[in-house]
């Protein structure tokens, strides 16, 4: 079976408390764009084997797909061992949950694969225990995620438009922009509530205009100042918003003519060599 693994970006994320077991509550909009990861799986005639494409990402129990194959099975005792294929589009550590979709998508072909006919939810459930995206990458589309990402609420689709994703070369680490988060000193927050209600009236540029992600006021001054240069080629170019998605460092814009964006695309993509022209999912 072959299945498409869609990234996922971040119109707002905000940071709402620091929890007693040490992760922290977040509440999420997230939507799923077209660049994609192409899975294929297949019964193993052993123990399953995994290949991708990137001869330095772990082809083992370490990747979250093969981490996601074990999980279902031990959740509904179904399914034997696979072997997993994947093609990798998606930036990796770039805030645009690459393996967490591939995860996802694996969860979906072994729902398929062995008739357990799990609902999306049920198997968001399972994922997890995975990682914090897969749940709503199981889910895709647009959607509200809270707590540290497993409670969903699908919402209204943001209007069809096309987005303009660029991931500078530097990397950013996760756990350590986290602990770098004081929720008692942030001041500026996403609009939250005011983008769903944009979704519900189908308003793209209302959409667009609450974009926000408080992770990037704790970046470092350097790569803050980077991010903010991208986002300004991106609106200068004619994007509707543009913000940072997850824990960076990949920029994105929503446009709402295809011409724009394929001039900030150009102007970009003279700039850095991860850039992609893509569209909503």
């Amino acid at each position: 079976m072959e299945f498409n693994a869609y990234a996922k970006l971040n119109l707002t994320l905000d940071i709402l408390r620091k929890r007693e077991d040490g992760y922290h509550d977040l509440q999420m909009v997230m939507q799923s764009i077209d660049l994609c990861d192409r899975l294929t799986l297949s019964p193993a005639r052993g123990e399953g084997e995994m290949r991708t494409n990137l001869a330095y990402l772990p082809a083992d129990g370490r990747n979250l797909a093969q981490m996601a194959a074990e999980a279902f099975r031990r959740a509904t005792g179904k399914g034997g061992a696979v072997d997993i294929a994947i093609e990798k589009n998606i930036p990796v550590c770039a805030g645009m949950g690459g393996g967490s979709s591939d995860a996802a998508a694996v969860l979906r072909a072994m729902n398929e694969l062995t008739g357990a006919g799990l609902s999306l939810m049920e198997l968001a459930g399972i994922g997890q225990n995975v990682g914090s995206d897969v749940p709503y990458c199981v889910l895709g589309g647009t959607a509200l995620a809270e707590g540290r990402g497993e409670i969903l609420t699908p919402l209204p689709a943001l209007p069809r438009c096309h987005v303009v994703v660029c991931k500078p070369a530097f990397p950013i680490s996760t756990p350590q922009l986290f602990a770098r988060v004081n929720v008692r000193r942030i001041t500026c927050r996403p609009d939250t509530p005011g983008l769903i209600a944009a979704l519900e009236a189908g308003d793209l540029l209302g959409v667009a205009r609450r974009m926000y992600n408080v992770f990037e006021d704790v970046l470092e001054p350097r790569r803050r100042s980077e991010i903010d240069a991208i986002k300004s080629v991106l609106i200068d170019s004619g994007a509707l918003g543009a913000s940072m998605s997850g824990s960076g460092p990949t920029v994105f814009g929503l446009f709402d003519r295809e011409d724009t964006a394929r001039e900030a695309f150009g102007r970009l993509s003279g700039l850095y060599k991860a850039v992609y022209l893509c569209q909503t999912v």
